[in-house]
């Protein structure tokens, strides 16, 4: 496999991540995880497993009316031929909502592993781009995702 293809399927392995989210899909969303796999969420908070990862997304997309994400990728290096790290940001839109809510921006990290040929996600880590005491880093960074969003309006 060359590099180039490596990188467009960690690549995708992410936004497919984003869009499972977006369409509320929490057994999506899990599949795309190795059988042992971990997130951390915005809150916090730790799931470890597929099943677990189900279950906790199951309940969230039956009990709240989930904002979607839109992602820029930051970098993306290779550990090893097996094992990738993605660095990202994200932003989210509330339904019916047409602005970005800062409160919402994330930086997220997530370690992608090749097993028998396919790309699974190991660790998804979101946190808060809180950017405590530099509210410019925070406008700077909502700009960026505003463009993005418009952009993929448009495509």
């Amino acid at each position: 496999m060359t590099a180039a293809k490596g990188d467009s399927e960690v690549r995708e392995l992410y936004q497919n991540l984003l869009q499972r989210w977006n369409e509320r899909d929490a057994a999506g969303m899990a599949g795309l995880y190795t059988e042992d796999g971990s997130q951390v969420g915005f809150d916090g908070g730790q799931l470890n497993g597929r099943a677990e990862i189900a279950e906790h997304l199951s309940q969230i997309f039956a009990d709240h009316k989930t904002a979607a994400y839109v992602g820029i990728v930051r970098e993306l290096r290779f550990l090893s031929p097996e094992v990738a790290l993605l660095r990202a940001v994200a932003g989210m839109l509330l339904d019916g909502a047409t602005k970005l809510d800062p409160a919402t921006n994330a930086v997220q990290s997530l370690v992608a592993v090749k097993k028998a040929g396919v790309w699974k996600v190991a660790l998804f880590h979101n946190t808060p781009a809180a950017f405590h005491g530099r509210p410019e880093e925070s406008e700077k960074l909502t700009d960026e995702l505003r463009r993005e969003l418009h952009a993929s309006l448009s495509d």
